[in-house]
């Protein structure tokens, strides 16, 4: 062995728990366990016909295959601003104030890389996407976790933001996640218009993830709806879970021209652009995807699936707020449990369900459950009969 060593930034960070967990189903899978996965957030259904037809059109002409524009093609951007407008009512300059993302974890490391130096304290909600966690710590930011509670509709306590900020040096950046994940906690103007002041007063960003807004809700919220918003935050938003393109790696980050321009800086310097027929096909996905698709493909088919994820839910004598959105099911497990690997592990190996243990997204979710609705009906319909056999064991 050589006496080469890793970089200490290493230590701070483990290996994504699915990326480690999904070897163990892989290995369950190849002794012939057959492992119902109802664990992670991959929509399963394509995307409209239309997109994969422009996908193919472009990629058939010889002259699509060279580098791309690191800050997207023109037709992307004008698309991205027309979704924000015609979705939000938020208006965007699709030449300044729009900047495609090979997704929102690229997008976590950019603005990170663009806004924060390092000992620069950034604020990240508990129990929240680990992401915020694991590239904050591997950027040499400090991570001050802020309390989601169940009992606060899992939305910010401001009172203890005012304590974190009077008692931290160099707060910089605050990270959101509306409609959220991983516990379904609805998007309100309210809570908006509060992290707007809050940011404002307080000389901080506030970037709020919202790939979820589409996800079983017909109400449609942007932290860009509020005014002065732009000013002093960003927003990401996602093509992987409104328009089931999640191996397509199409996001965007919206706000003033300043902060793009920032953020672009960092970009040009990481990667060289997405292909041109990914591009030109997430455009045709903006600009064509009706709100009869979305209603079919956003809605009605998770509707279905979560009222058998509710059946789950409350075989596992699980609790749950059935007021909750998205595209997973939030519950806290029963007293009984010492802790939530107790039940996870028990249904992945007895009935060979894989659901996500809450803790993997901080302390906040120790007692909680995630369950996944991007499986079959009869997948999922399978994983409740396997449990119940499992339970009466």
């Amino acid at each position: 062995m050589s006496n080469i060593k890793p970089a200490d930034r290493l230590s701070l960070v483990q290996e994504y728990y699915f990326s480690r967990k999904l070897k163990e189903v892989a290995r369950l899978n190849a002794e012939g366990r057959d492992i119902i996965s109802l664990a992670i957030g991959s929509p399963d259904m394509p995307p409209s016909p239309q997109t994969v037809e422009k996908l193919c059109q472009v990629a058939s002409q010889s002259d699509a295959h060279g580098y791309q524009p690191t800050m997207g093609t023109p037709e992307l951007r004008t698309a991205m601003a027309g979704f924000y407008s015609r979705w939000y009512g938020v208006e965007v300059d699709p030449a300044t104030e729009v900047l495609p993302l090979i997704g929102s974890k690229e997008g976590i490391l950019h603005v990170t890389l663009a806004f924060c130096n390092p000992g620069d304290a950034v604020l990240v909600p508990n129990p929240g996407y680990p992401t915020y966690t694991s590239l904050s710590k591997l950027l040499g930011t400090r991570v001050v976790n802020y309390d989601l509670r169940e009992d606060n509709g899992w939305q910010p306590d401001f009172e203890q933001l005012e304590r974190i900020v009077e008692s931290e040096r160099q707060v910089k950046l605050m990270w959101t996640n509306y409609p959220n994940m991983p516990t379904g906690g609805k998007a309100r103007r309210e809570t908006y218009e509060r992290l707007v002041s809050f940011a404002t007063r307080h000389g901080l960003m506030v970037v709020n993830d919202n790939p979820y807004s589409f996800i079983l809700s017909h109400q449609h919220l942007s932290l860009m709806q509020v005014p002065g918003a732009k000013a002093c935050c960003v927003e990401f938003n996602s093509m992987s879970k409104s328009h089931n393109m999640p191996g397509w790696r199409v996001g965007m980050c919206v706000s003033n021209a300043q902060f793009i321009s920032w953020i672009l800086k960092v970009k040009s310097n990481i990667d060289s652009g997405t292909f041109r027929g990914i591009q030109l096909a997430a455009a045709e996905a903006l600009n064509t995807n009706t709100a009869a698709w979305h209603e079919e493909f956003n809605f009605t088919l998770y509707a279905r699936r979560r009222q058998i994820a509710e059946q789950i839910m409350r075989r596992l004598g699980c609790s749950f707020d059935p007021n909750q959105v998205g595209m997973f099911l939030w519950g806290r497990i029963p007293d009984s449990y010492d802790h939530v690997e107790q039940l996870t592990e028990r249904i992945l190996h007895e009935a060979r369900v894989f659901i996500t243990p809450g803790f993997i997204f901080g302390t906040n979710g120790e007692r909680y459950i995630r369950i996944s609705l991007c499986a079959k009906e009869e997948k999922m319909q399978e994983a409740l009969h396997r449990i119940e056999a499992a339970l009466r064991a």
